[in-house]
């Protein structure tokens, strides 16, 4: 595995599912509720890493939304992302389309500029600093109602040409995405990229509703879409792109076992799949973690990890101009491996 490992950590790539919100390491959940003075059940990092531990995705989103509480302030917001960026830049991530949730802070009483500022701060700074571009995607809750959804919309509004796009998270089993059709529709009219959370643990009924209700741009997950040949045909012929997330599936319980993993098979149908690490602090890895524990997993092949770095800049919302370099880069680092 060295070789592919060397591959790996060499190639450029991009990011295009991450939860700013889901990369809250366990320090920094500390060191933010001391400095906001927040009261948190953990007193010790033993115990906030003890309950970073769970079993299904409420579990997770229980312990991700009580980690929300500790981000007050600007400062937050930019600290956190800008960790992120630094950690990433070191696994060789050129671009990132990142999530924030505005909802899981607005409903905690936290006005809506004050993540976004944090965050864009930090994504400005990114460039410059890390050499890395950026796309931000805000994301609804689907728990929530989409009158909930469109209040945040409003609040978006004085932000929308700094916001690149809309998505769908929180808990997807009974929020089918055509709850949320008339705010995709909003958006869509805006002029933003459409992406929604589809076939993590919902069916494949709720990825064909995210294509045909919402008419997405980008799947996040899909991997329940491969329990339909037609589905498999129709996400291969027009192109779609897969944000697939090896460790989060493996967390989550959406595979038994990472050897189990999908992502070999999606490649093998012709899918235009692309790795990710959804929530990296929660799910035990960034992006270079994925591809090496994945490529051991399933046997990913020399080829397969040069594809899965091409789709991830080929499947962003980067111009075709704005991706020549790295799939430049890409042939040439191949050609040396």
């Amino acid at each position: 595995m060295s070789n592919i490992n060397a591959l790996i950590e060499a190639l450029p790539k991009a990011e295009l599912h991450l939860h700013i919100e889901g990369s809250l390491e366990p320090e920094q959940l500390l060191e933010f509720a001391d400095r906001n003075k927040v009261d948190l059940p953990f007193k010790t990092l033993e115990e906030v890493r003890a309950a970073y531990e769970f079993s299904n995705l409420q579990d997770f989103l229980d312990i991700y939304y009580q980690g929300m509480s500790v981000l007050q302030t600007e400062d937050d917001f930019h600290d956190l992302t800008d960790a992120y960026l630094k950690r990433v830049a070191a696994d060789n991530v050129r671009h990132v389309e990142i999530f924030f949730d505005p909802q899981g802070h607005t409903e905690r009483g936290i006005p809506f500029d004050v993540p976004i500022t944090g965050i864009l701060k930090a994504l400005d700074a990114a460039q410059e600093r890390y050499g890395i571009s950026y796309r931000l995607i805000m994301c609804f809750l689907r728990h929530l109602s989409e009158e909930d959804a469109f209040k945040t919309w409003e609040e978006a509004k004085p932000w929308l040409a700094r916001i690149h796009g809309i998505g769908l998270d929180s808990s997807e089993n009974g929020h089918p995405p055509s709850k949320f059709t008339r705010i995709y529709e909003a958006a869509r009219e805006a002029g933003l990229k459409l992406v929604a959370h589809a076939g993590e643990e919902g069916p494949p009924a709720y990825v064909y509703e995210a294509l045909d209700e919402l008419k997405i741009d980008r799947i996040d997950h899909g991997n329940r879409s491969l329990e339909d040949d037609a589905l498999i045909a129709r996400i291969r012929d027009a192109g779609i792109t897969l944000t697939v997330c090896p460790l989060s599936n493996l967390s989550l319980c959406v595979v038994d076992d990472l050897k189990d993993h999908p992502l070999k098979k999606m490649l093998a149908l012709g899918l235009k799949a692309t790795v990710n690490s959804d929530d990296p602090a929660y799910f035990g890895g960034y992006v270079n973690q994925n591809y090496r524990e994945t490529a051991e997993a399933v046997g990913l092949t020399h080829d397969d990890i040069i594809t899965l770095a091409k789709n991830s800049f080929t499947g962003s919302f980067l111009s075709a101009e704005e991706q020549a370099p790295h799939l430049e880069a890409i042939d040439r680092i191949a050609a040396a491996h």
